[in-house]
């Protein structure tokens, strides 16, 4: 089974009709909302992808909405505590969910979850979609390229550990897929969030990390963490040294990390449709653009229903994932 094929750039494309304008809802517009401060909860802990992606949004929406954009960080299980807790909020607008691509590994791992990422959730917006990348303390691997690295972990099978953002990501799942395709072992070591995995790593206490590029960026750029490949078959412009997973003769390995943003079920249609048109307004911004291009991301460019059908398509996808790499929580 072609693993990769149900991780792939193109099912962004799959979902979205030609010619569709993302983010509208435009006969709601005239909504009044907000008009208190209205909390974002961010389901993994400061550091990680996705707070680098939520703080920049709430600081430019705090300008746009003149309300802050309180961000919550609320880190465990892999992301699904955070989620559970956003999917009882009040569905008044004014508590919003950033979640990301583990949200829809994690009903294949978390067999008595107690909300449904499908059914508790209005999607609103895909924010934003980022590679994968292979990430190495330099300290602690000598290994100066891919083809170096395998050769070690094949002769060394067990010797070397990867920190993940905790059991059922997708850190983790990138890595069963890795340790398939290249045919070695390297010993799963889970976090509460990519945050505290990323300083583990930082510090030596990990050797490595299959990371979202949107939180590796600046540890990368400041030469703490050294990237030995992104994923895909093309370079991301943000770091056009790093070889993509296919010159390194990985062609089928693509995973990708993307980050959109929920409310509960039964939000008024109304403040839906204000919260994309904030959300829209930022993402055409030069200011987010130019931060969304240093991290490597390109925005999902989706309309809500799109979102929707992108995330069913995702749980579908990556159910076939689990199963076929037998991975298990920790």
């Amino acid at each position: 089974m072609n693993l990769s094929s149900h991780i792939t750039r193109r099912s962004l494309l799959q979902t979205a009709a030609a010619g569709a304008a993302a983010f509208s809802f435009g006969s709601y517009a005239q909504s009044t909302w907000p008009n208190k401060p209205v909390t974002l909860i961010v389901p993994f802990p400061a550091g990680g992808g996705t707070d680098a992606f939520a703080r920049p949004l709430s600081a430019l929406f705090a300008k746009q909405a003149g309300k802050p954009l309180i961000i919550d960080n609320r880190g465990g299980a892999g992301g699904t505590l955070g989620a559970s807790i956003a999917a009882k909020a009040a569905p008044d607008g004014y508590t919003l969910f950033m979640g990301a691509v583990h949200h829809s590994i994690a009903p294949s791992m978390y067999p008595k979850l107690d909300y449904d990422i499908e059914k508790d959730f209005v999607p609103l917006a895909l924010m934003a979609n980022v590679p994968q990348v292979l990430v190495v303390n330099p300290k602690r691997v000598e290994a100066k390229n891919v083809k170096e690295f395998i050769e070690f972990l094949r002769k060394n099978p067990g010797k070397l550990n990867y920190g993940s953002a905790g059991a059922g990501t997708s850190h983790h799942l990138a890595g069963e897929l890795f340790k398939i395709q290249t045919k070695t072992f390297i010993t799963h070591i889970p976090y509460r969030g990519a945050g505290p995995a990323l300083q583990d790593l930082i510090s030596g206490n990990v050797d490595m990390m299959f990371d979202g590029l949107g939180s590796s960026a600046t540890h990368i750029k400041g030469g703490r963490i050294k990237a030995l490949m992104v994923s895909g078959n093309k370079r991301n412009p943000a770091f056009p040294d790093v070889p993509c997973a296919a010159e390194v003769g990985l062609p089928d390995y693509t995973v990708t990390t993307w980050y959109g943003v929920w409310a509960p079920k039964g939000t008024p249609a109304d403040v839906q449709a204000r919260v994309v048109e904030e959300m829209g307004k930022a993402a055409r911004s030069d200011e987010l653009k130019a931060i969304w291009a240093s991290n490597g991301a390109e925005f999902g460019n989706l309309t809500p229903v799109q979102f929707g059908s992108f995330v069913s398509a995702e749980v579908k996808r990556w159910a076939a994932v689990v199963k076929a790499s037998g991975a298990k929580l920790d």
